[in-house]
């Protein structure tokens, strides 16, 4: 679960509604245009957190602070199993599913030093260089087409999130500023891309996790709208 601060208490974004706007995003993405594995690529940008679905169908409630536990302080084993999910899910399209592996080892690198991690790294690792193998292409390739992902990650995780903080990678940088996410070097060819993500409202603190549940339950959705230059 995504959380976003609003004027009172703060909405609720589901990983994989985040992932979602991720890959409409990064449709209009012009070097991905002529990419020969677009189709792979936009549905592993698309898929890469449908493991978190059941996860942030029952949040829960952190019950010292009150607050709903988000997808960076949900428990290590969550945290762990919900990318071997994510990476099955897309079996049927060995690249996109390699492409997701990839994103997991990137994102929980900082982890490696952790014993409690070692069996997380090396099972996906394992994983990633048979599906390239089955994908037929090089761990060259999948870096370069790995660029597409994290760029749809960090431009709808900044929206999403509301952090106006800047992040980095390789050669750009995305920040949001106000409801735009501008991203530099741009990667969209000069034009504006429009979007709006689901989100629900909610106001902690919550007692236990049926409370939180059954407030979302009652929680209409809204839209929140933003752009991406």
């Amino acid at each position: 679960m995504i959380i976003r601060p609003a004027e009172s208490g703060y909405v609720l974004i589901t990983q994989p509604d985040h992932a979602h706007l991720a890959r409409r995003i990064m449709e209009h993405c012009v070097s991905l245009v002529e990419n020969p594995r677009r189709d792979s690529i936009l549905r592993a940008i698309g898929d890469h957190d449908n493991g978190w679905r059941e996860y942030d169908e029952e949040p829960t409630v952190d019950m010292r602070s009150g607050d709903v536990v988000d997808f960076i302080h949900a428990p290590v084993s969550v945290r762990q199993g919900v990318w071997p999910k994510a990476v099955a899910g897309l079996a049927d399209d060995p690249w996109a599913a390699a492409l997701v592996a990839n994103h997991a080892l990137f994102a929980y690198d900082r982890f490696r030093a952790d014993a409690a991690w070692t069996g997380f790294f090396a099972g996906l690792e394992a994983s990633r260089t048979e599906l390239l193998r089955a994908g037929g292409g090089s761990p060259e390739q999948l870096e370069a087409d790995y660029a597409f992902l994290r760029l749809g990650d960090l431009i709808s995780l900044a929206f999403c999130t509301g952090t106006m903080q800047p992040q980095t990678f390789r050669q750009w940088t995305v920040q949001l500023v106000g409801p735009r996410v501008v991203v530099s070097p741009g990667i969209f060819g000069g034009a504006p891309v429009t979007f709006d993500v689901r989100a629900r409202a909610v106001r902690p603190p919550f007692e236990t996790d049926a409370e939180l549940r059954e407030a979302l339950a009652r929680s209409v959705t809204a839209l929140l709208q933003g752009e991406a230059t």
